[in-house]
């Protein structure tokens, strides 16, 4: 990997940037990736953190090998270590046989431990004898499994104050950290914006045989007034969503603002928070999943309407030329009904409820799909599940 130029090292890794600290991010996974070290990737929440352990990956002698992604924000805190490890028959409720985990399933290759800082304590001890050994067993058994696995771990939580909170041991933070990639997020690399618009509309737009004109410069400039709170997980978003419901026209200004409801375009990003900062958690977390669900509701009636038109123009060479259609947003009916007519949830709870309904019906009830679609862990969705009872 020596004297490899970044372009190069872009296409190899699939993450793309020009920033300085994209640039130190890319040669570090050069250095990286040809040894067997445990490595640790800090990142928010859409910054590519997956992608950098696939690089990682790619680029190391095991790439011949299996790479196993397990996300661990998104399995139950009781059978997590059944599936990582593995378990014997009979060593609880439902062990109706031997099971091999995750660990012997990469075994020569890589593993990759998403959310890692939600891994249970308990979870933790095993997985640092592993680091350390390459040996465990499995659930209920007695005798030691070897295996030869690399570890890639990531997170979007600062793991010091986890260990400082007592939530993450220090042992196996600081046998991990040794090796730590940080993500910047995209707020800190706007100069990176403009080249990821053009790369995933270009991308989206020949994978599906579509002749987009692009986005204006006032479009453009809009954009990189945004704060992007999804990174670059959300531009992707938004730019696939802005080809289909301007049916492959310009891309202008007045689309961005209203879609990424901006009403004040000289707005500095301390304005383009989602929400107010002086909140409970619980309260910011609702209200992002609630903002998130309605962009959601609006985005998918519209592109049901667009997608079609714009596929009969397609077909018959002759696109029509974009006429906004209003989009209103009405909550689903709960079955409660007032005079004869249903009774739309007027509360914050009671829409959240509705729309995170809407989301798993429209996933066919796949709960890590909704979770993605929201842009919240599985653990999180699982929590609201059994709030409301749905």
């Amino acid at each position: 990997m020596q004297n490899i130029s970044i372009e190069e090292l872009q296409k190899l890794t699939g993450f793309y940037g020009s920033n300085p600290r994209v640039e130190e991010l890319l040669q570090t996974i050069a250095m990286v990736a040809p040894t067997d070290l445990s490595v640790l990737i800090n990142g928010e929440s859409g910054t590519g953190k997956e992608v950098v352990a696939t690089a990682i990956h790619r680029l190391s002698k095991r790439k011949n090998r299996s790479l196993v992604s397990v996300n661990c924000g998104a399995i139950p805190e009781g059978i997590l270590e059944s599936e990582l490890f593995g378990h014997e028959k009979g060593s609880f409720t439902g062990a109706v046989g031997q099971k091999k985990g995750y660990f012997e399933a990469a075994d020569k290759g890589t593993i990759f431990l998403d959310e890692i800082g939600e891994m249970p304590l308990n979870t933790q001890v095993k997985l640092l004898r592993v680091l350390e050994t390459s040996e465990f067993m499995r659930v209920g058994g007695t005798e030691i499994q070897k295996v030869d696995v690399r570890v890639i771990a990531a997170t979007n939580r600062n793991l010091e104050q986890a260990v400082q909170d007592n939530q993450f041991r220090r042992d196996l933070y600081y046998r991990l950290k040794a090796i730590t990639l940080v993500i910047p997020p995209l707020r800190e690399r706007k100069d990176d914006l403009p080249g990821l618009i053009d790369l995933f509309a270009r991308q989206f737009a020949d994978k599906n045989n579509i002749n987009f004109k692009g986005f204006s410069p006032d479009a453009v400039n809009l954009m990189m007034q945004y704060n992007w709170p999804g990174n670059v997980r959300e531009v992707r978003n938004f730019v696939e969503t802005a080809i289909i419901l301007n049916r492959g026209e310009v891309v202008r200004s007045d689309y961005v603002r209203n879609a990424l409801n901006m009403s004040n375009p000289s707005a500095g990003a301390a304005d383009m928070l989602p929400m107010p900062v002086n909140k409970t958690p619980e309260q910011v977390e609702r209200e992002l999943i609630y903002r998130t669900l309605v962009a959601m509701k609006l985005e998918i009636t519209e592109l049901k309407q667009m997608f079609a038109s714009f596929m009969q123009g397609a077909y018959s060479g002759n696109l029509p030329a974009a006429t906004p259609t209003p989009v209103s947003y009405v909550p689903a009916d709960n079955g409660d009904k007032e005079n004869g007519n249903a009774v739309k949830p007027t509360t914050l709870a009671g829409m959240e409820r509705e729309m995170i309904k809407e989301t798993l019906n429209r996933f066919g009830g796949s709960r890590r799909k909704t979770a993605r679609a929201l842009q919240i862990s599985e653990r999180t969705l699982y929590r609201k599940i059994k709030e409301y009872g749905l």
